[in-house]
């Protein structure tokens, strides 16, 4: 058996909406163990749904999702539509009615004529109610072995209406007795393709399966297995996920919710070190990422800013013959800045970046997108790293991809 959703709203296709509700129903199908290999998002018009509904018929997908379209306007036509479809005719339901004008009277107004129109569902159909709007969506077994759920577009009210009536509705038939349950690897400093390699004969399994993907610099794999419980999943997916991280070594800096800025954190936790950051073409934006991490004020004590050499020179005691002789943007000046805002906050760890992060700035012999990341440690000890990022060719992904190999120069580091 397996699902279909299909999104209905002009508004998505305009790109005017964030289209959420798929991402939940589709993470919910998952957690209920119901396979869905298809997702569609169609305008407010009835054609163009009707031939979705043939599509998704005709490959046969045996429970079809449908959110969006139940509002009281004219361009709100998914029952409408489906009564079409499967050539019945749209009923009044009293009970709707009655319900729709109690929650206006509790509000202190009266229904408008418009709202009688989300009173009429396809005959046959049952009442999926909507406790929180004025939209209630319907369960419908319109022909054998083809179930329809309709939700309006509101994720509220549809997250609330697909526990509190769907979910007990699909048990109840049957669906869900099997969960599929994931796990996440994360990696970073090494490319998808890089990774792929490594591990490629884990694609080609079937249980559990493995499968790559990336995002912002982070490589990801994604395991996942089907079973009765989360627990026999977990015993499926264990043993894969240690050979993936015998394989891939430091490259895998955590899993699931784990970020490169929690991991740090746990590992400074741990080892009762402190941090503290020069930042230049970041921002901020290392200091960000490390106190967006709940606990951080345990291990992290501040930063600098230091955009103009003077405050490099003031704050960090960078040298100003070295700004002189090789300018900000060196691996000397990322040395001594992390090594100034070190001695001067009194931490453990001092991480610096300085680079030019674009649009403008840039010249041949250093190019937008060169960055040097230092650390210098406790022992006095200090280190420089070059990147470029020019490939990149957006500022902001310059400036993120800065400050998550400089927490990932710091992870390495804490692991030796």
């Amino acid at each position: 058996m397996s699902a279909e959703i299909i999104c209905v709203g002009t508004e998505l296709l305009l790109g005017d909406i964030l289209n959420s509700n798929a991402r939940f129903l589709a993470g919910e199908l998952a957690s209920l163990g119901i396979p869905h290999y298809f997702q569609t998002v169609v305008g407010d018009n009835p054609q163009r749904i009707q031939q979705v509904l043939q599509v998704a018929r005709d490959r046969g997908s045996q429970l079809l999702i449908f959110t969006g379209g139940l509002g009281p306007t004219p361009d709100d036509l998914t029952h409408e539509t489906l009564a079409q479809f499967f050539g019945v005719s749209l009923v009044e339901k009293p009970e709707i009615l009655e319900d729709i004008a109690a929650k206006y009277a509790a509000r202190g107004r009266k229904m408008a004529s418009s709202n009688r129109k989300q009173a009429s569902i396809p005959d046959g159909a049952d009442i999926l109610p909507n406790r929180a709007g004025t939209a209630p969506g319907i369960i419908w077994q319109p022909e054998p072995g083809l179930t329809l759920l309709t939700f309006p577009g509101v994720p509220g009210e549809m997250h609330r209406m697909w526990q509190e009536t769907a979910v007990p509705y699909l048990k109840g038939r049957g669906w869900g007795r099997e969960i599929i349950y994931s796990r996440v690897l994360k990696f970073w400093g090494i490319s998808e393709s890089e990774l792929a390699e490594k591990v490629s004969h884990f694609f080609e399994q079937s249980h559990p399966t493995v499968a790559p993907y990336a995002s912002n610099g982070e490589v990801k794999l994604r395991l996942s297995a089907r079973a009765r419980s989360p627990q026999e999943a977990q015993t499926a997916i264990a043993p894969v996920i240690e050979q993936i991280k015998a394989i891939a070594g430091s490259d895998c800096f955590g899993s699931d919710e784990d970020t490169l800025a929690s991991v740090v954190g746990r590992l400074l936790l741990e080892s009762g070190q402190t941090i503290a950051v020069a930042e230049s073409c970041t921002g901020g934006g290392l200091g960000q990422l490390i106190t967006a991490v709940a606990g951080s004020s345990s291990y992290f004590m501040g930063g600098v800013i230091s955009y103009d050499n003077q405050v490099k020179i003031a704050l960090l005691g960078v040298d100003p013959a070295v700004l002189e002789r090789e300018g900000a943007v060196s691996a000397t000046v990322a040395e001594q800045m992390a090594r100034g805002v070190r001695d001067r906050l009194g931490t453990d760890w001092g991480v610096s970046i300085t680079g030019i992060a674009g649009p403008g700035g840039g010249s041949e012999a250093k190019p937008v997108g060169l960055v040097y990341i230092g650390l210098a440690g406790s022992d006095g000890s200090a280190d420089s790293f070059k990147y470029q990022f020019g490939a990149l060719r957006d500022r902001d992904l310059i400036r993120h991809f800065s400050a998550c190999c400089a927490l990932d120069r710091l992870r390495r580091k804490l692991l030796r």
